[in-house]
C-alpha cells in the first residue's frame, strides 16, 4: 500500500457510508493523531487501541478502533473527507494562508513543526505546515 493515510480514510468514508458503529484501521503514530484530532472536533465519538489476536494471515496485529458518531435520527456527523497531500503531490500553506474548508464549516488537519493538529489551532500556534485531508 502506498499511502496508507487514504487508506485510512477511505475505511472511514466506507464506514460511515454503510452506517457502520466502528472501524479498523492499522495502527500508526500519524493515524493515531489523526483519529485524536477527529475526536477533538466533534466528527467520532472516540477512538481506543487495540491489538488483535496473531492470525495466519497478513493483518496487522495493533489497530485502531474508530467509533464512528451519528445525529440523533441517524445523520451522518462526518459527511466527508478528502485527502489533499497525497505521496506524488504536496500541499503546503504559511501561516498566513491556512485556506478555509467549506466556507469555514470544516476542518483541515496538518503536520507542523509542532506536531499534527488541525488547520484552527496551526492558525492560533502561528505555524504552517503540510495539509493531510479536509473533514467536513
Amino acid at each position: 500500500m502506498s499511502d496508507p493515510i487514504a487508506d485510512m480514510l477511505t475505511r472511514i468514508r466506507n464506514a460511515t457510508s454503510t452506517r457502520r458503529a466502528r472501524v479498523d484501521v492499522p495502527r500508526s503514530h500519524m493515524k493515531t493523531e489523526i483519529a485524536r484530532i477527529l475526536q477533538n472536533e466533534g466528527y467520532i465519538q472516540g477512538y481506543t487501541l487495540v491489538e488483535l489476536p496473531v492470525r495466519k494471515r497478513s493483518y496487522p496485529d495493533k489497530m485502531i478502533r474508530i467509533f464512528l458518531k451519528y445525529g440523533s435520527r441517524g445523520e451522518k456527523v462526518l459527511t466527508g473527507l478528502e485527502r489533499v497531500s497525497r505521496p506524488g503531490r504536496r500541499v503546503y500553506f504559511g501561516r498566513d494562508k491556512a485556506p478555509p474548508v467549506l466556507a469555514g464549516l470544516g476542518t483541515s488537519i496538518l503536520t507542523t513543526s509542532q506536531g499534527v493538529m488541525s488547520g484552527r489551532e496551526a492558525v492560533e500556534a502561528g505555524v504552517g505546515g503540510e495539509v493531510v485531508c479536509n473533514v467536513w
